[in-house]
């Protein structure tokens, strides 16, 4: 320090690592691991914190205090000493050392020492660097560090997980606790600190400890004048005044330590990017990548040079055509301006060679480049390309020769998070760039901007940054796929299956209008009626769709017995009405309402609303890259979830037509799971059973209740199928019993009986198990991999899950990729017989064809040739199949 003065050139952030990788561990979901079953959320919620703290308080030096496990001098003066604490959870523990290795990625000073806690590290370096003219800041979640605070030292205590932060300098502590920092030891003294196992004095809180320092100054003057006192407080202080002086001696933190240090070697800054990185991509932080480098300067420097990338405007279509031949291959981003699906929207086509040279090529000259487009040979390397595929298909061009598609790749090499297939995190993973998402270029909610609002620049700055990102990331990528051995997967399957999912979505479905008004008036009609009873019920009429009034009227007016509570007031959950459906009538027409109300609004109203009023029929979105196990999902409606489980939901598949002089082929998978789980166990039972065409569900009830063929009742059969179904999806049997309403050990019972008569699944599901343990993913018969980083776990509940998700996935995924292999297979046999007939939807394990009738019996022959025939397995695999002019008319 210069004359007393704090140098502002020299500024110190000194952080509790213990007390705010515990905060973080219990802040941030402690589901958050990397893939190989390290636990991640303490990690990361510290690393957020200390980018926060470098980004409000601009530290030049930096370092981080530990504590050890070795008994402290507090400890062993004062063996109660934080006596009662709870061991450090393992799932915590594990973290600690990969913190610590990434603070030495950072070049961040990390202290401990035997003898002594992080919080005396902490005091004797902010009083050094006081002295040195430092500015300090102290990061605590412990409020004993308030004491430290000074004119020279601010205290951040971590308010709301660890990214909100109070602070405590000389001032503010005069002013919130009406003594100086030095004085709130005395008030700890008093008060004790049940976390520390601190006694202080018995009765006394913070507003009497506040009122005794403000009178007397300290402990010790109190204790010394306790004649000054009256009543209950005078015997208090009397009988615990060698407590009161004890607990002060507790809670003060030493400030000589003898520890070395170096204030300049905690500088902040002189570590290597690289280094930072490598410890993200282990712990799977792609978003924080994109921060480090933000901070280094880095990534501003990838984005710069991504914007000064060649584009070309003014295109010679002919000399580009002509490289592309040459070539034989090119990147493409198609971009569309906002509109109906089968209308031109296109503004502009980016083509790229190289990654680096790029070409603008604009909507009049799209049909210059019709010929390579569609040629099977020239290869397309992209980003989303059924967006693409999709924008082509009104200029009559159906793109061809799709080969790889970086978001389709990175999901096939980790499906586990959320944002894996983004453009952004793939090439912060991959070229350690940063890219601006969607979002960042347009905004988000109602003023978010769209592509045609963009000027040329950006437009052509963030396409840019995309291609670059496809040609330079997808060699590397391809290293991936071959080292997993999923190349036939991304091949044969993935790839083409984008053609396929793109062409779908731009036939779309017909919807008959006029049916669709006569259920909405059906359903208003139910609602009304239904509504109706329940006021009679009730004996009064409330907002049925209102939590809190329908938790009134069931749990005071009616007096039903209270399942669960929310903190405004009643929980009127499904879960909650289920336990209630025997206590009263109201309960069932409820649940019945709920069923009706939700059916009229997402799929009446949704459905209308939906409606392409060029074609009549429904475009939706088929999502190739979100679910972990592999199957398809569908947005906009969700066609995947039409319910069937009701009669009057099953009707609604009665809206969904054939367009005239047409009709729909449905053909769906029988039992495939099933079938799945015989061909992969090998199980010479189940084997047998569906080669001589048994009802699987009644040979499993005589097998698992040792009862003939013949006499299996409904119910048996019923049982023995949630059995089935229980074992693919890895059911415990408290899961099976709550499925069968039956009590836990009978449950186990079934299972037991199960796996005594199929071995060979029992067998197959262990090692399963086994494997995911050692490897941390299951696979597929196609090699698709779902990690699995849970199964690890030290926490039971979470491993159990992890081994349900392990079991499921080989037998899941293998079905959903079966599905995709047959819809590949008969997109092309269709297109190769040059048929009109167009698939049109796929809904789990069912495909549906529009078809001509005068095709009608070929395309019957062809969807079943090519659904039975998509693998070879030891079990054949048959389809269900019926035409109709409806949805509803073919099941």
């Amino acid at each position: 320090m210069e004359n007393g003065v704090i140098n502002l050139n020299k500024r110190l952030i000194i952080i509790d690592g213990n007390s705010i990788i515990n905060r973080a561990f219990y802040a941030l979901p402690q589901t958050m691991d990397n893939k190989e079953g390290l636990h991640t959320n303490a990690i990361y919620g510290f690393t957020t914190m200390l980018f926060k703290m470098i980004e409000i308080y601009e530290p030049t030096h930096i370092s981080v205090a530990f504590d050890r496990k070795a008994p402290t001098f507090r400890h062993k003066e004062y063996s109660k000493y934080k006596a009662g604490r709870k061991k450090m959870p393992q799932e915590l523990f594990e973290q600690m050392q990969p913190l610590k290795d990434l603070l030495d990625a950072f070049k961040i000073e990390r202290f401990e020492i035997d003898g002594y806690e992080a919080d005396d590290i902490i005091g004797t370096i902010s009083k050094a660097a006081e002295e040195d003219g430092f500015e300090v800041f102290i990061v605590t979640g412990d409020k004993d560090a308030i004491q430290l605070a000074s004119n020279k030292t601010t205290t951040l205590i971590t308010k709301k997980g660890v990214a909100d932060v109070e602070e405590y300098n000389y001032d503010s502590v005069i002013e919130k606790y009406e003594m100086t920092p030095t004085q709130f030891i005395d008030l700890k003294g008093l008060m004790g600190d049940k976390s520390d196992n601190i006694p202080g004095v018995p009765g006394v809180g913070e507003k009497t400890g506040i009122k005794l320092i403000k009178q007397f100054g300290s402990i010790e003057n109190l204790v010394e004048h306790t004649d000054e006192l009256k009543g209950s407080i005078k015997k208090k202080i009397e009988e615990n005044k060698e407590e009161a002086i004890h607990s002060k001696w507790l809670a003060t933190i030493v400030r000589d330590v003898p520890i070395e240090f170096d204030l300049d070697k905690m500088v902040f800054g002189d570590y290597k990017v690289e280094d930072v990185i490598e410890k993200f991509q282990f712990f799977k932080f792609t978003s924080l990548i994109k921060k480090v480098m933000d901070m280094s300067g880095e990534s501003a420097i990838a984005e710069e040079s991504d914007s000064k990338m060649d584009v070309n405007y003014d295109v010679d279509s002919k000399e580009i055509i002509s490289l592309i031949n040459e070539k034989g291959e090119f990147a493409l981003k198609v971009v569309t301006k906002v509109g109906n699906i089968l209308e031109k929207n296109i503004i502009c086509m980016y083509i790229t060679l190289d990654g680096d040279k790029v070409f603008c090529v604009s909507e009049e000259r799209i049909m210059d480049f019709k010929a390579v487009l569609e040629s099977k040979d020239i290869k397309k390397y992209g980003y989303n390309m059924k967006e693409d595929y999709v924008a082509l298909m009104p200029y009559e061009i159906a793109l061809k020769g799709m080969s790889f598609d970086i978001a389709i790749a990175e999901y096939l090499i980790d499906s586990t998070s959320t944002n894996t297939s983004e453009c952004g995190a793939i090439a912060m993973k991959y070229l350690m760039k940063s890219v601006k998402s969607k979002e960042e270029l347009l905004g988000k909610g109602v003023k978010a901007k769209k592509f045609e609002d963009l000027t040329k620049e950006e437009l052509s700055g963030y396409i840019s940054s995309i291609l670059n990102t496809v040609v330079n990331a997808m060699p590397k990528m391809k290293e991936e796929i071959e080292s997993t051995k999923i190349e036939k997967l991304f091949d044969d399957v993935e790839m083409p299956l984008v053609e396929v999912l793109g062409n779908m979505e731009y036939t779309g479905i017909k919807v008959d209008k006029e049916m669709l008004d006569e259920l909405g008036k059906e359903f208003t009609k139910i609602i009304s009626s239904l509504e109706e009873e329940i006021y009679g019920y009730a004996g009064e009429e409330f907002n049925i769709n209102s939590p809190k009034q329908l938790g009134v009227i069931l749990f005071e007016k009616l007096e039903l017995p209270v399942i669960k509570k929310t903190k405004t007031g009643y929980s009127t959950n499904a879960e909650v009405l289920e336990k209630l459906k025997d206590k009263h009538p109201i309960i069932d027409k409820i649940g019945e309402y709920r069923q009706i109300v939700k059916l009229n609004s997402t799929y009446v109203e949704g459905l209308t609303a939906l409606i392409n009023p060029i074609d009549g029929r429904i475009h939706s979105t088929f999502n190739q890259t979100i679910t972990t196990t592999g199957r398809i999902s569908s947005t906009e409606p969700n066609l995947q979830n039409i319910p069937v489980r009701m009669e009057i939901g099953r009707r609604l598949r009665a809206v969904f037509v054939s367009d005239d002089e047409k009709r729909l082929v449905d053909a769906d998978y029988s039992q495939v799971e099933l079938r799945v789980l015989a061909h992969m166990s090998g199980d010479q039972n189940m084997i047998d059973a569906f080669k001589h065409g048994e009802d699987i569900h009644r040979k499993t009830a005589s097998q698992v209740f040792n009862v003939p063929v013949e006499e299996v009742t409904s119910e048996l059969r019923s049982a023995a199928k949630a059995v089935n179904f229980g074992i693919i999806y890895g059911k415990t049997d408290f899961g099976l019993s709550e499925d069968l309403n039956i009590p836990v050990p009978q449950a186990k019972q079934y299972i037991e009986s199960y796996f005594a008569k199929y071995e060979k699944i029992k067998e197959f599901m262990d090692n399963i198990i086994e494997t995911a343990e050692k490897d941390g993913y299951s696979q597929t018969m196609f090699n698709r991999r779902r990690y699995i980083p849970e199964i690890k776990s030290k926490n039971f509940m979470e491993r159990n899950r992890g081994k349900r998700a392990a079991m499921n996935a080989p037998i899941q995924g293998s079905a959903a990729d079966i599905i995709k292999i047959a819809m590949v297979n008969v997109f092309r046999r269709l297109e190769k017989e040059e048929l009109r007939s167009k698939l049109i939807l796929q809904v789990h394990d069912e495909l549906i064809v529009e078809t001509p009738i005068d095709e009608l019996e070929k395309v019957e022959k062809i969807v079943r040739e090519e659904m039975e025939n998509a693998v070879d397995m030891k079990v054949a695999l048959t389809v269900d199949l019926n035409t109709g002019v409806s949805w509803y008319e073919t099941k």
